[in-house]
């Protein structure tokens, strides 16, 4: 055998396993199959890019899946008292975060005129639609029973929605747990119409002004608020980096699911889940 060749070739070590007649195997435990034939581009003749568009929402929706997956488990371990898991479930979550931010650049290498080329076949298909997103949102605060309109026609998209709606959101479980540690929490905020978007309540901003004067007394609770500032800015990071490649691709367009495109994204930027964490930034050293 030639040495280069030889140089360049790993060999397979015995004990490797290649035979898997009746062995578990890597395509089979991740349903391969299933999930690399679920990319049906609708173009005809097909466009090069549309595969892009595809991979790229799918990417997204496995990634809000365990989002949501983490969350869950973090407001169950906030239910619990267990604060420290939740805080990992919640460190969890912004590596995800920064994955499907990141993951815009590489939407944004399509150009106009290709998307141009390909768009109508999403018909009114649109990201506003993601149920999973919308639990997300409902989750972290961002309620809107309104939008349950939007998946009337799908129960198990309308049922995941609805439930993120009904439940305490990860913010309620905090000051739940916050309350039942002695802090001062006010009662209308412990019983609170839990489908209803937060609001701003200044009434919580002296209580964490405490936590913040006195880090080291509170160190659970001040490293929880923290914590959800970074849930709450990589998050306003995603939106602003959705909003900037919808730009860059389609300008001020319609949105294919019929939103004012562009301007009604801006209007999200305003949206916040955790108020108070924010207020008392202004009180701090004051």
């Amino acid at each position: 055998m030639d040495d280069g060749v030889e140089r360049n070739t790993r060999t397979i070590e015995d004990s490797v396993i290649t035979d898997f007649e009746d062995r578990m195997t890597y395509s089979g435990y991740l349903q391969l199959r299933t999930l690399l034939s679920a990319q049906h581009p609708l173009s005809d003749p097909e466009h090069h890019d549309e595969l892009l568009f595809i991979v790229q929402h799918q990417t997204t929706e496995l990634w809000l899946k365990l989002i949501l997956h983490e969350l869950s488990a973090a407001c169950a371990y906030l239910r619990a008292d267990e604060l420290a898991p939740a805080l990992k479930c919640i460190a969890r979550v912004k590596h995800i975060q920064k994955q499907i931010t990141d993951q815009w650049s590489v939407l944004a290498t399509l150009t106009p005129a290709e998307y141009a080329q390909f768009r109508d076949v999403l018909g009114n298909a649109s990201g506003f639609q993601s149920a999973q997103y919308r639990a997300v949102e409902f989750t972290l605060g961002n309620k809107h029973a309104g939008m349950l309109r939007v998946f009337a026609a799908e129960p198990d998209n309308l049922a995941l929605v609805q439930g993120a709606l009904e439940a305490p959101s990860l913010y309620d479980e905090f000051l739940r747990l916050l309350a039942r540690a002695g802090y001062d929490v006010p009662e209308q905020v412990l019983n609170r119409d839990v489908t209803k978007a937060w609001s701003f309540t200044p009434e919580l901003v002296p209580m964490f002004t405490g936590i913040y004067a006195d880090t080291a007394a509170h160190w659970g609770a001040y490293e929880t608020c923290e914590e959800l500032v970074d849930l709450e800015d990589n998050f306003q990071l995603w939106r602003f980096r959705h909003l900037k490649t919808v730009e860059r691709i389609i300008g001020y367009k319609r949105g294919t699911g019929g939103s004012s495109g562009v301007s009604f994204l801006k209007r999200a930027l305003d949206l916040t889940f955790f108020p108070e964490l924010y207020a008392v930034r202004t009180e701090i050293g004051r």
